[in-house]
């Protein structure tokens, strides 16, 4: 017999959230009046979203509440009087980024489940082991995974799966995009995303462009649709087929809604054998939403250039009202009710009884005392057509059994007054199983680890990606550590490398991935000897993949969590420091105010370009060919700035950073403020001259308080001083 499913709706609104029950789904996610990842949906205030909880419970549905933003330290403090009333309402579940909310949740509302949002870039089973450990009770892959590492996941953690099945899909893996950031201010991590994938761009090769007239919108992708992998994906252990599309309206989400329902349960019903996809369906997807094509994602390749629109999408579509009337007809503007079995028992000199029952609940109400009829008595039907006015309540009579006992009378006030208690007592009783106590908000135990001040010199750390740039770095007697690039690096020159800077005095990491999927599993695996050998003093860590796997391998050294695993609340910083990281990169998205307030001193970036998103996806692949070699590409926007593009072929992504370098030079004082526990220069595209000149310049104004000639023109302060809404 095989596993149902959870058709998961989307609902940006009120509005959105009744069609998506009417349409079949079961269960939907909201996001609240803060918090949500989609700030600039019609997210309803408290009263609307407690309506909300009680509207799909009383329907047999769930409702998970999107708290998945990173949170800054100030939000911290009003996040337990955010959630309580929706906890107590019986809220089903929180879908969660940031670890230090995901660590508060735990800690304050510990019988709330928890699922790990996709923007946490879960990748593999060592990630999702680690979460589930930690207390979710469900995962949501990142979009960019195939069938086969979604099964492996399935295979090897006891953890619920939920896996995006249509809708809009991100250029950048979830979680990792700063350009709608650095770009405007608006991030995505904190719901406030401005789409700048959306815009065209020139991408260019030695100053030259590339690719044909019409290929400028090198960023957008086609919407995801699966109707025809729904088998495979049941089959691969998705349980959760979650719709995108918080931002559209409520005809879109019934629509959607209600054709994924149809061959979900046309599968389970059916199986294989059975299975087949009507076109008129697939025709309503298209006309519900089209951003210039469909795709069915990244379950069956890793990327590809038909999963990108490439043009621009038309101004003007004629819509196809035929579909858009019988959606509202029959989804949007129905009212759902719920069927009731009902007795009423009338007799003479004795009160009317009201016994109901509703989704297994029995409740029994008694009202006035039934009289003698003077005259005619009263008949079952009129009893049976006054009670069935339901009216505006979300129940009907299924089946209502009407018993008298001699000549009786009731007035209609009474029988009125019989119906409405005893549907606010059904619907107290089927809503009072979700309802919890509340609960005292816990004191908190005082971080363990301390903030220190340091009366010495932050440590000088450079990350290289160009191997050609080595030895000159060493030779640099304020470096204190230096990580290489293990998609640059090879690995039989990695004991090399550590040889080099232990003989110059210097510590020596091994940067991961930024992306850890299968690819790269297998290729440490093949070199496990080379990387045990080496005897690396520690490891940048990108993601928990990488931290899950380093510990199974039994790998020695050090873990400095990047700044992509987000400690931005003291919380976080605890929680990360308890999944075994050594140091923290500070976060990219606060400025100096912000970071102050951190408990935990890490390290800090003082120069360098930005990732402004990592993708699946290669614009070297889809503008030329796949040759497997690593290069740099421009990427110039309509305001004429160029955003390097590196394709990193040894684990198959690729990174386009920002136009101009952080840096923050001139801000000595600020800087030190902060008591950061080392300062990081970080190279990826510069040459050996340009990083021997950034080098000397911040070894001068930093550690031998000289004044340098600044070796670039252009820069930014990124978010040090402006920070993100």
């Amino acid at each position: 017999m095989k596993k149902a499913v959870e058709i998961l709706a989307p609902a940006g609104s009120f509005e959105s959230m009744k069609a998506a029950v009417a349409a079949g789904a079961d269960a939907v996610y909201m996001g609240g009046s803060r918090f949500g990842a989609r700030a600039f949906a019609q997210n309803p205030d408290e009263d609307k979203l407690m309506e909300a909880i009680d509207y799909v419970h009383l329907h047999g549905k769930k409702l998970y509440l999107t708290v998945n933003t990173l949170m800054k330290e100030q939000e911290m403090d009003e996040l337990f009087e955010y959630l309580l009333p929706y906890y107590k309402q019986g809220l089903d579940a929180a879908i969660v980024q940031d670890m230090g909310v995901f660590s508060f949740i735990r800690k304050n509302f510990p019988d709330l489940p928890l699922h790990a949002s996709t923007q946490m870039t879960i990748t593999g089973a060592y990630g999702a082991g680690m979460l589930k450990e930690l207390g979710a009770e469900r995962v949501v892959t990142a979009r960019e995974l195939s069938l086969s590492e979604i099964k492996r996941i399935h295979e090897k953690v006891d953890v619920e799966i939920e896996s995006f099945v249509h809708g809009a899909l991100c250029y950048c893996y979830s979680g990792q995009c700063l350009f709608s950031s650095l770009i405007g201010g608006r991030s995505g991590n904190r719901g406030r995303c401005a789409q700048t994938c959306r815009l065209p761009y020139e991408v260019k090769r030695d100053g030259k462009a590339i690719g044909k007239k019409d290929d400028s919108y090198c960023l957008s992708l086609k919407d995801l649709s699966t109707l025809d992998l729904i088998p495979d994906m049941i089959e691969a252990g998705i349980y959760s087929m979650k719709i995108e599309g918080r931002m559209k309206s409520p005809r879109y989400t019934a629509g959607v809604v209600s054709i994924y329902r149809k061959y979900a349960d046309l599968y389970i019903n059916k199986g294989r054998e059975g299975y087949r996809v009507q076109e008129e369906d697939r025709k309503a997807l298209l006309d519900l939403f089209d951003r210039g094509g469909q795709t069915d994602g990244y379950y069956k390749q890793h990327n590809g250039r038909d999963m990108v629109v490439w043009k621009e999408k038309p101004s003007f579509r004629e819509g196809n009202q035929v579909l858009f009337d019988y959606l509202d007809e029959n989804y949007v503007n129905k009212e759902m009710k719920q069927p009731v079995q009902a007795a009423v028992y009338l007799k003479e000199g004795k009160e009317a009884s009201l016994e109901l029952i509703c989704q297994g609940h029995t409740v029994k109400v008694m009202g006035a005392q039934v009289q003698s009829a003077k005259n005619q008595p009263m008949t079952e039907e009129k009893v049976r057509k006054q009670l069935e006015k339901t009216g505006n309540t979300p129940f009907y009579f299924d089946n209502l059994q009407v018993e008298r006992e001699g000549n009786v009378f009731i007035p209609v006030q009474a029988l009125n007054e019989l119906r409405r208690t005893g549907l606010e007592q059904i619907q107290n009783a089927v809503l009072g199983q979700y309802y919890r106590e509340g609960v005292m908000a816990q004191t908190e135990e005082r971080s363990i680890y301390k903030k220190e001040h340091h009366s010495g010199t932050p440590l000088l750390t450079v990350s290289l990606e160009r191997t050609d740039c080595l030895e000159a770095v060493v030779e640099s007697g304020k470096v204190g550590r230096v990580y290489i690039d293990s998609a640059e690096f090879d690995p039989k020159h990695w004991k090399a490398c550590v040889d080099l800077c232990h003989k110059n005095g210097k510590e020596c990491m091994l940067t991961m991935p930024h992306i850890f999927r299968n690819n790269g599993e297998q290729f440490f695996d093949q070199h496990i000897r080379e990387l045990k050998e080496s005897a690396f003093d520690g490891y940048l860590i990108r993601s928990l993949e990488e931290a899950g796997y380093l510990n199974q391998k039994e790998i020695k050294g050090r873990f400095i969590f990047d700044f992509d695993v987000y400690g931005m609340n003291h919380w976080s910083q605890d929680m990360l420091m308890d999944m075994g990281a050594d140091e923290l990169t500070l976060p990219v998205e606060l400025n100096s105010r912000e970071l102050g307030k951190l408990k935990i001193p890490g390290e800090l970036l003082l120069y360098g370009r930005l990732p402004m998103m990592v993708s699946a996806q290669c614009i070297h692949k889809g503008l030329e060919r796949c040759d497997k070699l690593p290069s740099v590409l421009m990427m110039k926007d309509r305001k004429g700035k160029e955003f390097p593009v590196k394709n990193h072929c040894r684990f198959c992504y690729n990174s386009i950073y920002n136009s101009a370098p952080l840096s923050l030079h001139g801000l000595y004082d600020g800087v030190m403020a902060l008591s950061p526990s080392s300062l990081r220069l970080q190279f990826t595209i510069e040459d050996l001259e340009e990083t021997k000149e950034v080098i000397q310049y911040f070894s001068g104004e930093f550690y031998d308080r000289q004044e340098e000639r600044l070796p670039f023109q252009e820069f930014t302060r990124g978010h040090f001083k402006r920070g993100v809404e």
